[in-house]
């Protein structure tokens, strides 16, 4: 199921990769090809994984609703995550996030990357809208997603929501 993209491979994070990064960061290496570089992941992801996990061993099925490596296809090297906060809701919304480590930020990666997981969710029958949230100091995410396309729905003192309707066919 990996997505390939100019520059990325897009890779779902398996439950065999999700306890790997915890415990043995050289065999989640081998598990995914690709270097694991130090910072990541991120703090919030690495709190997030062992629940992650437990979802996925519940439900095997959640695969690809869930957590993404990114990964550069130069090194290979993971260069952050991206994916949905579960599977698409009632409405058929599903909510993406992402991640970009330091060094490779400013590059285009995310949008690359947000940009292919939003057109896969939009090749699957539930899903009708992508929302995401960013925090309103964050230009370059701003940037991001006004460039995939998503108009903002609303904000706050502290986060900007957004959302992207499925094309029509």
């Amino acid at each position: 199921m990996p997505i390939q993209t100019r520059r990325l491979v897009l890779v779902p994070c398996s439950l065999q990769v999700a306890k790997a990064v915890l415990q043995n960061r050289k065999a989640a290496s081998v598990l995914v090809h690709a270097y694991l570089p130090d910072g990541w992941p991120a703090v919030d992801l690495r709190d997030y994984l062992p629940l992650y996990a437990e979802q996925l061993v519940c439900d095997p099925a959640l695969l690809g609703w869930g957590i993404w490596l990114m990964i550069d296809q130069s090194g290979p090297t993971v260069i952050g995550d991206v994916g949905f906060k579960g599977r698409p809701d009632v409405n058929g919304t599903v909510e993406i996030g992402y991640s970009v480590l330091p060094a490779y930020r400013r590059q285009g990666y995310a949008g690359e990357a947000v940009r292919a997981l939003v057109d896969w969710a939009f090749t699957q029958d539930r899903v009708s809208h992508v929302v995401a949230e960013c925090e309103t100091r964050n230009l370059t995410s701003i940037r991001v997603l006004e460039k995939l396309g998503m108009r903002r729905q609303g904000q706050d003192s502290r986060l900007i929501r957004w959302r992207l309707d499925k094309p029509d066919v």
